[in-house]
């Protein structure tokens, strides 16, 4: 099992992602409405179902109709017979086996001869009286072999879910992958390729699912899409994850783009391991069409950059302009109390513009014990730090701070533990060792300790210094004893 989530960028309520948000109302709309009432409906006649002669009459010849036609179901489902508490899932089975149950209710399986018959009718009748209309089967994507063709249901399946938390989990990553892909694309476009990555992936789930017994149901495949609409459009900038491999998470600051092989590699595996339940084709469907559309769009230029949506998350760029021109007059007169504040306005429109922010951080200097100095600082080392001149940036202004700061720099120790991380990307390794010496002293408990750690060690050895590296070894033994960064050490 693998999964990243993004923790780099944030939405802006400025322009909020609307589309994402409808399209998050929609999917728990369609739970909590029909398909919860349908499902609650169903509960009530399988409580019936149990407690009737239906289970004794039906389900043995469910089983050997199952070991004829699908031996390893069969298999399972005569192990599961004698128990009364399995009855509801063969039940399930049983109801979706459309050719027993055709064979079922033409009475060929309970035939008029057995001396049951009656009674069974009975209760049979009462039991289908009992279902509701059916909703999730007739906008589900349905795979067994003889199904009518519907081809809407490629899209309709997306908006459907299998359980309360199928639906909460497909929704987070939704809103994670979606609100940065809406604000590039438009939100006409982005709803286009968010229902194009549905039919990718229904598409390729019903050519691996073909012929077996079930439904599609989840926005997990167009949602994959959406991850891979997200992997190429940030393509080599590098964005921090927080990331699971089987048992295993950490966070990692990779370039995007790398992240969708090593997606399409774990749908494949998790398919050809043989996961019963989920539908990882449908994944797979979904990223290889996003990647595509979003391929697609860029070759065409109708995507905009990451840049040009932060400029555009800002109020109103006259005002912006208006305060960039006001600190460059004001600091030309030698008004730096006055420039400062005008700088310091100017990074409130657009606060992830490195020009403006090393503006504001080097009039603010003049003042090393101005409020103002600090906070540029600040902002300066929380930069999303996605490529070489932000590191360069985010350390300079680093050892800046560090000398001029009145009275002495204020450094948390979240900063601190971001900036050693970062220093060690960019083989400051003897300031990235003094910043954890210093939140190993002040934060000893910090939650990110460990991982600072051993990012540091990590990139210590792979540099070549191997003392410095295993000087971490006794703290890393204490924080992280299963890390292999901490086995690595212990080999040295």
């Amino acid at each position: 099992m693998f999964y990243a989530i993004p923790l780099e960028n944030k939405p802006s309520w400025r322009n909020p992602p609307w589309m994402t948000v409808l399209l998050i109302l929609v999917n728990m709309i369609v739970w909590w409405g029909p398909q919860s009432s349908e499902e609650s409906a169903r509960e009530r006649a399988a409580h019936y179902y149990v407690n009737s002669t239906l289970p004794a009459l039906e389900l043995p010849p469910f089983v050997e109709w199952l070991e004829k036609t699908d031996p390893k179901r069969g298999k399972l489902a005569r192990r599961m017979l004698p128990h009364e508490e399995t009855y509801p899932q063969l039940l399930e089975g049983l109801q979706n086996d459309k050719k027993f149950l055709q064979k079922l209710q033409a009475d060929e399986v309970i035939t008029p001869t057995n001396p049951q018959y009656g009674e069974w009718k009975r209760d049979r009748r009462q039991y289908e009286a009992m279902l509701p209309a059916p909703f999730t089967e007739r906008w589900a994507q349905d795979y067994a072999n003889g199904a009518s063709a519907k081809p809407w249901t490629w899209i309709t399946a997306a908006f459907l879910h299998g359980s309360t938390g199928h639906l909460l989990g497909n929704m987070l990553f939704l809103f994670l992958f979606g609100f940065s892909v809406e604000l590039a694309l438009g939100r006409a476009t982005y709803l286009a390729f968010y229902l194009l990555g549905a039919v990718g992936a229904s598409a390729l789930a019903g050519w691996a699912y073909a012929d077996q017994v079930g439904f599609g149901v989840g926005a997990s495949g167009a949602i994959s899409a959406l991850m891979g609409m997200y992997a190429v459009m940030y393509r080599l900038r590098r964005i921090r994850f927080f990331y699971q491999l089987f048992f295993y998470f950490n966070y990692v600051t990779a370039p995007a783009l790398l992240l969708l092989p090593a997606w399409i590699a774990n749908e494949l595996l998790q398919h050809l391991v043989g996961g019963q339940g989920i539908a990882y084709m449908a994944h797979l469907g979904g990223l290889l069409t996003g990647a595509a559309l979003m391929a697609g769009a860029m070759a065409l230029h109708r995507v905009k950059t990451p840049e040009v949506v932060a400029s555009e998350q800002s109020t109103d760029s006259g005002e912006f302009e208006r305060h960039v021109a006001a600190a460059r007059r004001l600091g030309a007169a030698m008004k730096f109390e006055a420039a400062t504040a005008e700088w310091r306005a100017a990074v409130a429109l657009r606060p992830g513009d490195t020009d403006t922010l090393r503006a504001w951080f080097n009039t603010a200097r003049l003042q090393p014990a101005g409020e103002d100095f600090h906070q540029a600082a600040r902002r300066i080392f929380r930069l999303p730090a996605t490529d070489a001149d932000t590191l360069a940036l985010q350390h300079a202004s680093y050892m800046t701070y560090l000398d001029q700061a009145k009275p002495g720099a204020r450094l948390k120790p979240d900063d601190m533990a971001r900036l050693a991380r970062r220093f060690t990307r960019a083989r400051q390794f003897q300031d990235a060792d003094k910043l954890c010496r210093v939140l190993l002293k002040i934060a000893p408990d910090h939650p990110e300790l460990a991982d600072t750690l051993s990012v540091c060690a990590n990139g210590l050895l792979h540099a070549g210094e191997r003392d410095m590296a295993v000087g971490w070894l006794p703290h890393l033994l204490r924080l992280a004893p299963n890390d292999m960064v901490t086995r690595a050490l212990e080999r040295a």
